[in-house]
């Protein structure tokens, strides 16, 4: 399921919102056919770059309508070449004295219907010069490769150059060139969803797409980012190709549809770390320039970082679909200004001494072992929730403080000491709400024990839960780990206070268990239907419980 009308009327309403939010007109042709020009273009003032192909590409090819890039785009119907009248159209309209530029895919019907166009335009007297774009490397047996993503930077040279004064010859013989240095290939974990077609794919990952949703050249494994980017680079010869580039490369990562953003930043970062940082003189994305409807997956592109290159990107345009491009450089670091300093950041870092007989550290040591243990099975009952994390987030926090137990820097002999550096360590190890919570009880709970000069762990809980509550807005009740903390706090306020006896355990155990028809009321779970939680208890109080009840059995 897409979020398309029909596939008949897919183009036409994309085409219309353009025209409404973008500086970019549209030709009355006779036959209904699209031609879409850069608003203000004025046909004396010098070359005109030209470029269109299929419908199912966006941002390409209209979207790279502006000042210093094209001058019209021609879109034809979904994943087809645009017919030969509209591309006549098109040269017409936007062509003058100075002549035009057609920047065209190396697809056959790109190839037949914008040449055959260009003839009937030099019959009418224009000067109209061809570039073709031939970047695909994924077949290197076939005589005719596929134009792909590297076109937009053949766009983007042709534009410079027609916007500072270029003739004819000189925009189409620099575009040419350009074109003539790319080198792209695609990989994708799953096909592109046409519109209407709600089948599962049945093709698993591909390397060597084409961007018109034809197989790959080869299926592939895929097991994370870094073996995707491996494989692509690989594919490309990058090494040789960095080796070889003396002033460095142009790199383009290309999303083809269907890369959350999350995605796209972890794919950079694998591919500035195999390319080397220094080796990159400009990269270009993770952006969408040349897409297949939601393909879910990327392509690159490699291009000598040439001086006019480099200059062509660097330039401004005014297309809405370009990105300006960035220079990379190796993560650096500044230094920060701490809110724990002096004093206070000492005794946060310093080890907390172990007590003589050591049974509460390593009572600790075992609860986080069962933390770490219950990560997938805390995680599942958190999918309820959306996010599906609570047992990952839990196990962080669980494992650094056991290594702290491990290693000697963490004991319980001066418990308020203790509870300060737990709770330095889980607001640090801890991701989301969870961590900052505990890390809130420990802080509260820490400064009980520290006014209090003994070791009174109920009423330190207490402390801790009121802080809490006070800051988190949850009350018992709310489908929260409240709900397993409220009444272990009581069953250990009924104890002497000193250990964790299985009555508190108990106390935990069924108030987690109660949270499974209860209705959220604070937290993330809040935003979601009851349906979804209803039968499941919490995650966090299930966490809480399995936390209580690890400390018991190792005190009991």
């Amino acid at each position: 399921m897409a979020f398309y009308n029909s596939r008949a009327h897919m183009v036409p309403e994309m085409l219309s919102a353009l025209l409404s939010t973008a500086e970019i007109d549209r030709l009355g042709t006779s036959d209904g056919t699209a031609v879409l020009v850069r608003r203000g273009h004025d046909p004396q003032a010098g070359v005109a770059v030209i470029s269109g192909g299929g419908s199912g590409h966006e941002p390409a090819h209209a979207g790279f309508l502006g000042d210093g890039m094209l001058a019209a785009a021609v879109p034809g119907s979904l994943f087809a070449s645009p017919p030969v009248s509209a591309v006549l159209e098109a040269i017409r309209a936007v062509t003058g004295p100075a002549g035009c530029v057609l920047i065209i895919k190396n697809y056959t019907g790109d190839r037949l219907n914008f040449g055959l166009a260009a003839e009937r335009a030099r019959e009418e007297g224009l000067d109209v010069r061809t570039v073709l774009v031939a970047d695909d490397v994924s077949l290197p047996e076939i005589e005719q490769p596929r134009g792909l993503a590297g076109t937009v930077l053949v766009h983007k040279v042709a534009g410079h150059l027609a916007a500072a004064g270029a003739s004819v010859e000189q925009v189409a013989e620099a575009a040419q060139r350009i074109a003539d240095g790319l080198r792209t290939i695609g990989l994708a974990l799953t096909p592109a969803t046409l519109p209407g077609e709600d089948t599962e794919p049945t093709r698993g990952a591909e390397l060597g797409l084409g961007i018109h949703n034809e197989p790959g050249a080869r299926e592939v494994d895929v097991d994370g980012a870094a073996g995707a980017v491996q494989q692509v680079l690989d594919a490309l010869d990058a090494d040789e190709f960095v080796r070889t580039s003396e002033h460095g490369v142009v790199a383009v990562l290309n999303d083809l549809g269907g890369c959350s953003p999350q995605e796209g930043l972890v794919l950079t970062h694998e591919l500035l770390d195999r390319l080397g940082r220094d080796a990159v003189t400009r990269l270009l994305g993770p952006a969408r320039l040349m897409t297949s409807l939601d393909m879910h997956g990327f392509s690159v592109t490699l291009a000598p970082a040439s001086e006019e290159l480099v200059a062509a990107l660097d330039a401004p345009t005014t297309a809405p679909g370009w990105v300006r491009p960035s220079s990379p450089c190796a993560p650096q670091k500044v230094p920060g200004v701490g809110v724990a300093t002096g004093e206070v950041a000492a005794v946060v870092a310093e080890a907390t001494p172990r007590t003589q007989d050591g049974r509460l550290e390593d009572a600790v040591a075992a609860a986080c072992r069962a933390l770490e243990s219950a990560q997938r099975e805390l995680d599942e009952l958190d999918r309820a929730a959306g996010d599906a994390d609570a047992g990952t987030t839990f196990a962080a926090g669980a494992q650094a403080v056991r290594g702290l137990v491990e290693s000697g820097d963490l004991g319980f002999a001066d418990p308020a000491a203790a509870m300060r550096r737990i709770a330095r360590t889980l607001e640090t190890a801890m991701g989301g709400s969870s961590g900052v919570l505990l890390a809130i009880l420990a802080t509260a709970a820490g400064r009980s024990l520290e006014t209090d000069g003994r070791a009174d762990w109920s009423g330190a809980l207490a402390e801790g839960i009121a802080a809490v509550q006070h800051h988190g807005g949850a009350a018992e009740g709310d489908r929260t780990m409240l709900d397993a903390l409220i009444p272990a706090q009581r069953a250990l306020a009924e104890g002497d206070g000193v250990v964790v006896p299985a009555a508190v355990a108990q106390a935990a155990a069924a108030g987690a268990e109660a949270t499974a028809t209860l209705t959220a009321r604070a937290g993330r779970a809040a935003y979601v239907p009851d349906s979804a939680t209803q039968g499941s208890p919490d995650a966090g109080a299930a966490a809480v419980a399995k936390l209580v009840r690890a400390l018991a059995d190792s005190l009991s």
